[in-house]
């Protein structure tokens, strides 16, 4: 991810600051797929980036803290974007920017060199959102009943039967959905780590053998922790 290895030498640019930009993304990309990253995630920051450069209209050599101000009121203001995502995306331009800043890719030297000013870290403790709560939800939006669940998952369960009894196309799907809501709430699954599963992730468990061969899931695609 270093400018050495992103920039071609002796190569004159008809547009400079785009092609600087463009390497830094570049740098950026390489830099996050040695840590192992997924490609998902990889792309997901690089179009937060681009979208970020839009708003500031500034290359970043030139972002200041204020362009971080601006753009988070205008998420908060305009966008009314919750507080969490608000701090994921602040928390894409910060590790933009501390790489670019980094002395060990050599950005800030080569950025001097060709427009006489260098990139700086424009995320700090008083213009992003700092986590301090496990959960951040809208309160007003609480959990369930145990009556309402069950009410929910007999309603999941009425439109196999309806779809049977109208004998058209759907059956299997109204199933699928059934099945898999129940295996959210059983579970205490994530949405990707729902839509990732296969039947061959059930297993047999010792401790609860009247499940046969549903007795156990493995969540191959679980969130990943620190360690």
């Amino acid at each position: 991810g270093s400018a050495q290895l992103e920039l071609v030498s002796g190569v004159l640019q008809l547009r400079p600051e785009d092609a600087m930009v463009d390497a830094m993304l570049r740098g950026w990309r390489a830099q996050q797929r040695s840590r192992g990253l997924r490609e998902e995630t990889v792309s997901d920051r690089e179009r937060l980036i681009q979208r970020f450069l839009e708003y500031a209209n500034k290359y970043p050599w030139q972002w200041t803290p204020g362009h971080m101000d601006e753009w988070s009121a205008y998420l908060t203001a305009e966008r009314h974007l919750a507080p969490s995502t608000i701090r994921s995306y602040q928390g894409d331009v910060r590790m933009f920017t501390e790489f670019l800043v980094d002395g060990r890719y050599g950005w800030g030297p080569v950025c001097e060199e060709a427009f006489g000013t260098y990139p700086v870290a424009i995320c700090h403790e008083w213009n992003t959102i700092a986590h301090l709560n496990d959960y951040e939800g809208d309160p007003e939006a609480r959990p369930f009943t145990r009556e309402e669940l069950q009410l929910f998952l007999d309603y999941a369960d009425d439109q196999v039967e309806r779809a049977m009894r109208s004998k058209r196309k759907g059956v299997l799907a109204a199933y699928r959905d059934a099945t898999l809501f129940k295996v959210i709430y059983g579970w205490g699954l994530r949405r990707t780590e729902t839509s990732k599963l296969d039947v061959v992730d059930f297993g047999r468990n010792a401790k609860a053998r009247q499940f046969g061969r549903y007795g156990t899931l493995n969540v191959r695609y679980g969130k990943a922790k620190k360690g």
